[in-house]
């Protein structure tokens, strides 16, 4: 009987991994019953599946804005994306209406949990309240209030109120610390269940970890709007399980191969299909970025983008393009880096990541140097950029991070410490984390020299503030969006973006 078990669980596991995310749309017809019969179990998978999916693929936009990508040189200037002039059709599908939007990812999520009542399942409830943490702090990130007691609802309600961004941070950190909860008053779960759980194989301790880390991330976005969260990194501390650490990251045990929709998705957006043929000429790395490495010394670039495939000059194979820079005659894709190199994807059958560890670690050298978290800020800081080196599998990877630590990324030169942990930590997950550095830049500053689009239609508008609510929240929630008052991406904020 368990190996029927297991075997059942790998099925729809493989099956996840290896059809499209339409598939598993549960959330097309809202009047449509769910099977009674389907498990939290079999939603599991996906729903952290399309999690990841959603955090590693849908964000080139702010990678963009944050100095990251470049446009390819096949293609001509993208409008709003290069003018900053946003509209309620950019990006809606961050929102809804998508496979792998942030609404649909939750109401699967809640599906998940609802399950789990009816069965007195509580480790699908602990998850389910994690991935709404990650899902609705991505969305208050990019829409500041938006609909969330009333959201997640489908039929029973099709026009949600909206809350404030700084109540539903409130919020999901109470949710987290209920998470944790359940998770250390249950401490072992059936093997049936494990085998579902495809991020820590039903390891209590690494989802305690992982909901501190989700934690300490909220509160270091907000940081600037709550300087000092002591009951909340008292609850952390509580716990005692800690953080995500070093070699730790929380990456997902699903299997992908080189055959039609079974690719890891951020290798099939970002780099080729099953095939080997290239999907995406538009993403390159931006010339600042680029060098940004090069000037330090610093060989991460090696690992984090592919070398042009053509390169005009052989002796200079990573090429960088500015942003919204017009194209130059004669110039193509091929003669520039691709976004994702082999120290984040050898290939397309590689782990899918869900949080890493050097994300942990620089968010608790922060901490750290806030004086929230206990310890020495600069060893914190140090072993978070140890750790980038690591993950990317760059060769002798302490040598190497060592001579950079001494030198441009040195604790001891640096006048703004606060400045160097940001830099680094932008300087470590391009292609990994793209919205992480949008936030930081959002609510820091930093990098300070992030550069401004070069299209010649800017104007005088800068790197906007936020997306505007969708389209469709006008055409069927029109009360509710308009309470929101008038939203203008240049001048309105995230509540954390006080500075």
């Amino acid at each position: 009987m368990k190996h029927k078990i297991l075997l059942a669980i790998l099925a729809v596991t493989l099956v996840l991994s290896g059809c499209k995310d339409s598939f598993f749309d549960i959330n097309t017809n809202p009047n449509q019953p769910t099977n009674p019969l389907v498990k939290p179990q079999y939603l599991l998978p996906m729903v952290l599946k399309q999690t990841a999916t959603r955090m590693g693929t849908q964000y080139s936009w702010a990678a963009s804005w944050s100095g990251y990508y470049g446009r390819g040189s096949d293609f001509g200037q993208s409008l709003p994306l290069e003018n900053y002039n946003i509209t309620p059709t950019y990006q809606q599908g961050q929102w809804a209406n998508s496979t792998t939007s942030w609404y649909d990812v939750l109401t699967d999520a809640d599906l998940m949990a609802k399950k789990a009542a009816e069965t007195d399942e509580k480790f699908f409830i602990g998850v389910s309240k994690v991935v709404k943490a990650i899902g609705f702090m991505y969305l208050v990130d990019m829409y500041n209030n938006v609909p969330y007691k009333e959201a997640l609802k489908g039929s029973d309600n099709v026009a949600p109120a909206y809350d404030k961004g700084e109540d539903i941070y409130k919020d999901l950190l109470l949710q987290l610390d209920s998470a944790r909860l359940i998770f250390k008053s249950n401490p072992s779960i059936s093997e049936e269940v494990a085998s579902s759980d495809v991020l820590f194989g039903g390891d209590m301790t690494q989802w305690r970890k992982l909901a501190n880390t989700q934690a300490l991330k909220l509160l270091i976005h907000q940081s600037e709007f709550v300087k000092n969260p002591t009951a909340e990194i008292a609850k952390i501390k509580a716990d005692g399980s800690g953080f995500i650490e070093a070699g730790e990251s929380a990456t997902l045990s699903l299997t992908f191969s080189n055959n039609v929709d079974q690719v890891n998705p951020v290798y099939s957006t970002y780099v080729a299909d099953q095939s080997g043929i290239l999907t995406d000429g538009f993403n390159r790395v931006s010339k600042y970025l680029l060098n940004r490495y090069v000037a330090n010394d610093d060989i991460r670039y090696q690992y984090l983008f592919l070398p042009a495939i053509n390169p005009k000059d052989p002796n200079v194979r990573w090429v960088g393009k500015d942003f919204g820079a017009p194209n130059v005659l004669g110039n193509s894709s091929s003669n520039e880096s691709i976004v994702v190199g082999t120290g984040i994807l050898k290939d397309g059958t590689q782990p899918l990541w869900f949080f890493t560890s050097m994300e942990s670690l620089f968010l608790q050298a922060e901490a750290t140097q806030r004086g929230w978290l206990t310890g020495d800020a600069k060893t914190v800081y140090e072993n978070a950029v140890k750790e980038s080196f690591e993950w990317l599998g760059v060769p002798s990877a302490a040598t190497e991070a060592g001579k950079l630590l001494a030198a441009s990324a040195s604790w001891e030169t640096a006048a703004n410490k606060l400045e160097l942990i940001i830099n680094q930590k932008y300087l470590a997950l391009p292609s990994i984390n793209n919205f992480e550095a949008y936030v930081d830049y959002r609510r820091l500053g930093f990098p300070k020299d992030v550069p401004l689009s070069k299209n010649p239609n800017i104007g005088s508008r800068k790197i906007p503030l936020r997306l505007l609510y969708p389209q469709n929240e006008y055409s069927y929630n029109n009360d509710n969006v308009m309470a929101q008052g008038e939203i203008n991406a240049q001048t309105s904020r995230i509540f954390w973006d006080v500075n």
